[in-house]
């Protein structure tokens, strides 16, 4: 017999004391690898069972037997000691103190006047609008002319409007988000309803109540048989909904040269009127540029400022608190995400 009784004696001891002598479980698995691979003295052992004599060959395999059970039940018992030992100084070493104060890691999201455009424009969804956008960078064309608005009209002068160089190139930053309503005509027959959200600029200083970047929303209807009780309607509900349920409004004779009649809006809140914004019924010359029929169909239109609606709304007192970015004013608002 190539590997006698001692040598596996031998063999399980050398066994049993690795084993027991491992400190850590990584230091166990070499030893499992050593002595209960198969290339360990155990193994050999049982594979050298086929050399052995046939009257020896039951005494032998027992003895090799008992050697290898008894060696993988020292490794089995160690290891539950060790993974004990593991985790247990893992709950030392990782534990956490939950009386310390908890770190304040500010999240993310959405400016004030975000959170307001998307209120705003939830509100319209829900009475069957859609939402209509347009570039920012606009054709002088739609920006004006097709407006009514005459090529001496003050709005379209250096003072108030951006233009673009080279001047030929007739481009303009949009002075009202009013172009997308042309953009919708052109592109739909009516029955059209669109509110139309978006950053305006115009060659304003920034200031406690201005701004030369700033944010609009105008409203477009135009269907058969519209009429300005439609449009009165339209902003009480408007109104009610931004400022409460007991706001009213009041509309003012005034003149837009894309509307006809025209107004100003103004609505009752904390116990004073307040101007917010313009509106009327459609210009029919407006209207004819776009190519609707006047004798079938009639509209209204409404305009305004994001940044007046926040502040009265809120209490804001200065611009620069909605344009500086400063986190502590937009922290107020909530992240404004559903």
């Amino acid at each position: 017999m190539s590997i006698s009784i001692a040598e596996v004696e031998e063999s399980a001891a050398s066994a049993l004391s690795a084993i027991a002598g491992a400190k850590d479980l990584a230091e166990l698995k070499v030893v499992k690898i050593e002595h209960l691979g198969d290339k360990s003295g155990l193994s050999k052992a049982s594979q050298a069972l086929g050399k052995v004599p046939a009257e020896e060959k039951a005494s032998f395999g027992k003895i090799v037997g008992e050697a290898k059970a008894k060696v993988s039940a020292a490794f089995e018992a160690r290891i539950k000691v060790l993974e004990a030992d593991r985790d247990a100084r893992v709950l030392i070493e990782e534990r956490v103190d939950v009386t310390l104060p908890a770190t304040n890691i500010p999240k993310g999201g959405l400016h004030p006047l975000t959170i307001l455009t998307n209120e705003i424009s939830d509100l319209f969804l829900g009475l069957g609008y859609r939402v209509a956008e347009g570039p920012e960078l606009e054709a002088e064309w739609l920006n004006f002319d097709a407006l009514n608005i005459p090529a001496d009209h003050p709005a379209r002068t250096m003072q108030d409007t951006f233009f673009i160089e080279p001047l030929d190139s007739r481009l303009v930053l949009r002075t009202h988000t009013s172009p997308v309503q042309i953009r919708t005509m052109l592109e739909n027959k009516p029955p059209i309803y669109v509110i139309c959200p978006g950053r305006t600029y115009r060659a304003d200083e920034l200031d406690a109540t201005h701004t030369p970047v700033f944010s609009q929303v105008e409203g477009l209807v135009i269907d058969r048989g519209i009429t300005m009780a439609d449009l009165k309607g339209t902003l009480d509900y408007f109104a009610q909904s931004i400022f409460g349920p007991d706001v009213v409004t009041r509309l003012r004779p005034s003149f837009f040269p894309f509307t006809e009649p025209s107004a100003e809006v103004d609505f009752f809140f904390n116990g004073r009127w307040i101007e917010w914004g313009g509106c009327g019924m459609v210009n029919p010359k407006v209207l004819e540029v776009c190519g609707i029929d006047t004798k079938e169909f009639s509209g209204f239109a409404f305009g305004m400022g994001l940044e007046r609606t926040l502040m009265v709304r809120h209490g804001i007192t200065d611009m620069h608190d909605i344009v500086e970015g400063d986190i502590r004013f937009t922290r107020s608002f909530g992240l404004g995400i559903k």
